[in-house]
C-alpha cells in the first residue's frame, strides 16, 4: 500500500510535457502543471497561431499567459526529491526509430501508444489522459499508433478527409466536395470503408477457398507420387521375377525393362512434383495475399484503409485442377502383363516343342534360318524305299536302281 501511495506522488509532482518531476513548477489558469522551461518552449513553436494552447487539456489562452512559480508546490518537489525516487520512464518506454513518437513530449519523446484521426497526433500514456477524461475529447477517434496521419489532410484545403469521391475514386475533403468535386458521387469515407470492406471479406473467401482446394490437391498429387513409386516399384520387383526364370537371353531384355520403367517413373514422378511445386507455390503466394488483406481489414483509419485498397494487385490465375489427372494405383499393369504373357508362350514353346532342348542353349529360342543354296536343301534330303506293286500309277521314277531301290523325282 505504501509502495502505491508513492506512485501516486510521483505521478502527481510530474510534468506531462518531460514526464519527469517539475522543475521550477508553474501553474495555468486551467489547473495543469508544468516545469517553467517546458511550457515555454512549448508555447515558443505557438507564437505563429497567436494562440496558446494547454498541451492536456487544449484550452486555449490569448494573449500568451504571465507565468510565475508556483512556490508551494516547488517545496513539496523538493521534498519528493529527498526521497531519493525518481519519475523518469524506463528507456524501453521511449521512441525508437521504428516507433510512432508523442507528438507533445519535448526532449526526447516517449512511444506513442494510440493516434487522434481528429487531433491528427499521436500520443503516449501521459498525453493521452486527456481523451479519456476531457468531454471535449471523448468523442475522438483513437486508432493504433500511425505515422501517416498527414496523409488524411487535403494537400489543397489543409482540412481532415472525411469524404470519398466515387466518381473519382479518391479521399476528398467536405470543401473538395463543393468545389473541384462538386456534383459527383460522394460518401463518407466510413460508408465506403464499409463497402470495401465487403468486398475484402468476399475476396478473403475466395482466397481461403482456393487455398483449401489447393491443399486437397496437392494431398492428391502426394498420393499419386507414392502410387507412381510403388507401382513402378513392384513391376521392378515382377520383372525380375519373371526375367529369372527365362534363360540368359532374356537378362538383357530384364535390365532393358528395368531401365525403361524407371524412366518412366523419373518422368511421371517429375511431372507431378513439378505441379506440386506450382501448387504449393500458389498457395504460400495466396496466404501471403491474404495475410495483407487481414492487416488491411483491421486498419481502424478509413482513409488509410482506402488509400491502400484500390494498391492492391490482381490475384493470379488458378492452376485448374483439371490438369491433375489422378490415375490408377498401378502405372505398369501392362507391362507386367506383356511379360506374364511372354512367359507363358515361352514355356508353352519350351514344353511342346523343345522338351530336349537344353535350358542354357541360346539358339533354341531362335527360328531356323531357311536353306538358300543347293547344299543347304540337301541337308533335307530323304533316301525313300518304295514297292513297285503298290506305288501310285502317276509316279515317275529315274532309270537307274539297285537292290529294289530307287530316287523318286518330282
Amino acid at each position: 500500500m505504501a509502495q502505491k501511495g508513492v506512485q501516486l506522488d510521483r505521478e502527481t509532482f510530474s510534468c506531462s510535457i518531460c514526464l519527469d518531476l517539475l522543475k521550477d513548477p508553474v501553474t495555468t489558469s486551467c489547473g495543469h502543471n508544468y516545469c517553467m522551461d517546458c511550457i515555454k518552449t512549448h508555447w515558443d513553436g505557438e507564437d505563429e497561431k497567436e494562440v496558446y494552447s494547454c498541451p492536456q487539456c487544449r484550452n486555449s489562452f490569448t494573449p500568451r499567459p504571465v507565468l510565475l512559480k508556483n512556490t508551494m508546490l516547488a517545496a513539496l518537489v523538493e521534498k519528493l526529491k529527498k526521497t531519493g525516487l525518481q519519475a523518469a520512464p524506463a528507456d524501453h518506454c521511449y521512441a525508437g526509430a521504428e516507433d510512432v513518437a508523442c507528438d507533445v513530449c519535448t526532449g526526447r519523446k516517449l512511444r506513442a501508444c494510440k493516434s487522434c484521426l481528429q487531433c491528427l497526433a499521436s500520443y503516449c500514456d501521459k498525453h493521452l489522459q486527456p481523451h479519456f477524461d476531457a468531454a471535449t475529447f471523448k468523442k475522438h477517434k483513437l486508432v493504433e499508433p500511425s505515422k501517416k496521419l498527414q496523409e488524411n489532410i487535403c494537400s489543397r484545403h489543409g482540412e481532415v478527409m472525411k469524404l470519398f469521391c466515387r466518381t473519382d475514386q479518391q479521399s476528398i475533403c467536405y470543401l473538395c466536395s463543393v468545389d473541384e468535386h462538386k456534383g459527383h458521387d460522394t460518401v463518407s469515407a466510413a460508408a465506403e470503408r464499409t463497402e470495401r470492406q465487403r468486398e475484402l471479406e468476399g475476396s478473403r473467401l475466395n482466397i481461403q477457398q482456393r487455398i483449401q482446394d489447393g491443399e486437397k490437391e496437392v494431398k492428391l498429387l502426394q498420393q499419386e507420387v507414392k502410387a507412381v513409386n510403388g507401382s513402378a516399384d513392384k513391376a521392378v520387383e515382377d520383372s525380375e521375377k519373371t526375367f529369372t526364370e527365362l534363360i540368359r537371353l532374356m537378362q538383357r531384355r530384364s535390365s532393358d525393362v528395368k531401365q525403361q520403367v524407371r524412366s518412366q517413373q523419373k518422368s511421371e514422378v517429375s511431372r507431378v512434383k513439378e505441379l506440386q511445386k506450382k501448387l504449393e507455390q500458389e498457395i504460400s503466394e495466396l496466404k501471403r495475399r491474404d495475410a495483407e488483406l487481414k492487416l488491411l481489414s483491421h486498419t481502424e483509419d478509413h482513409n488509410q484503409f482506402l488509400l491502400s485498397y484500390p494498391s492492391l494487385p490482381a490475384l493470379s490465375e488458378a492452376t485448374h485442377s483439371s490438369s491433375i489427372n489422378i490415375r490408377p494405383l498401378s502405372y505398369f499393369e501392362d507391362l507386367t502383363a506383356a511379360l506374364s504373357a511372354v512367359r507363358d508362350k515361352l514355356q508353352d514353346v519350351l514344353r511342346e516343342e523343345w522338351t530336349n532342348a537344353s535350358p542354357t542353349e541360346v539358339d533354341v529360342l531362335l527360328p531356323a534360318a531357311e536353306p538358300t543354296t543347293r547344299a543347304g536343301f540337301l541337308t533335307y534330303s530323304q533316301e525313300v524305299t518304295l514297292d513297285p506293286n503298290t506305288a501310285n500309277t502317276e509316279l515317275l521314277l529315274s532309270l537307274g536302281f539297285s537292290h529294289g531301290t530307287t530316287t523318286v523325282l518330282f
